[in-house]
């Protein structure tokens, strides 16, 4: 369900979270913690489905609740509930492995009661939801286009929304573009999502051998780095650049079927985006060097870094 890009973010934070802190890590805790920041991903998108599935199932706690006033008005009694019965939310709600990891995980429990509400409400006021209500019968583009307006126009957009989101989701701004695209390809094709494989046993292993391959030869990777650092110490060197630099020196090495320029242009974009304004540029030089020095040498064996 997450791409490789995805994969080398949660490699990323996972070597972030073991160069800084105190003592040594073993192999076996650098996989936990893995482990937890990919399971941490699935959650959030387990919560953001189960708030987008249940703002469009209010429309039926609206009903009720307008229609049991004291003395309700003709629209209280007359409330469209067409969206409840959305068929597009309604597979989501009866997919199996949705169903598993919503008890699982308990959203329920995650106090999202206010914003369901909030969002409804803004939801029932807007031009795109009364355009959809007078529709009779149920389209399929219109049924998941209305899930995916309340995702993408109201959910995202808001900004106290994602902040009550981060309060409970601290990777949640890492997270942010993969969810997008997962949220809209699971609307486009329900059936396809898989909640209790987040990440496929490819990719997974991938993460894997990045991940340990990077924490066990972190002295050869420090040595080609600081090589070419000439005057500079590595000690001032950033630690997300460091942690960046020594997982591209890992691909170029024991990676076989990544090309070196997919590589350099990962981390380019990876330390661009999460280190300082200046890694982008730092870091593409250090990389398209030391990829430059290990072809000349004939070092580029492309094997698995547990072969001999």
């Amino acid at each position: 369900m997450i791409s490789r890009r995805n994969i080398r973010v949660k490699v990323m934070q996972t070597l972030y979270t073991c160069f800084t802190r105190e003592g040594d890590i073993t192999k076996e805790e650098a996989i936990r913690t893995l482990d937890k920041h990919i399971d941490q991903s699935r959650q959030l998108f387990v919560f953001l489905i189960y708030i987008l599935t249940e703002t469009a199932r209010y429309a039926e706690a609206d009903a009720r609740q307008k229609a049991s006033k004291h003395l309700p008005t003709a629209a209280d009694l007359n409330i469209n509930t067409k969206i409840s019965g959305n068929t597009l939310l309604w597979q989501l709600l009866e997919h199996t492995s949705y169903d598993k990891a919503a008890k699982e995980i308990k959203p329920e429990l995650m106090g999202a009661e206010d914003w369901i509400r909030k969002l409804y409400s803004e939801l029932v006021t807007s031009d795109v939801y009364k355009q959809y209500i007078k529709i009779e019968g149920r389209e399929k583009k219109q049924e998941k286009e209305i899930l995916e307006f309340i995702f993408t126009d109201l959910m995202l957009p808001n900004e106290d929304f994602i902040s009550f989101i981060e309060e409970r989701f601290l990777h949640w701004e890492d997270d942010a573009d993969m969810i997008n695209l997962l949220m809209l390809n699971l609307l486009q094709k329900p059936h396809n999502g898989d909640f209790q494989q987040f990440v496929s046993n490819e990719k997974l292993k991938f993460a894997k051998d990045l991940l340990l391959s990077v924490i066990e030869k972190e002295e050869v990777c420090n040595d080609y780095i600081k090589d070419k650092l000439q005057n500079w110490d590595p000690e001032r060197t950033a630690i997300l650049d460091m942690i960046l630099m020594r997982m591209g020196i890992c691909e170029f090495l024991f990676f076989e079927t990544i090309p070196p320029k997919v590589t350099i242009n990962e981390y380019i974009d990876l330390a661009k985006d999460y280190s300082t304004p200046q890694s982008g540029h730092f870091v593409n030089g250090i990389l398209d060097s030391i990829h430059k020095e290990l072809a000349t040498q004939n070092k580029l064996h492309k094997v698995s870094f547990k072969k001999p």
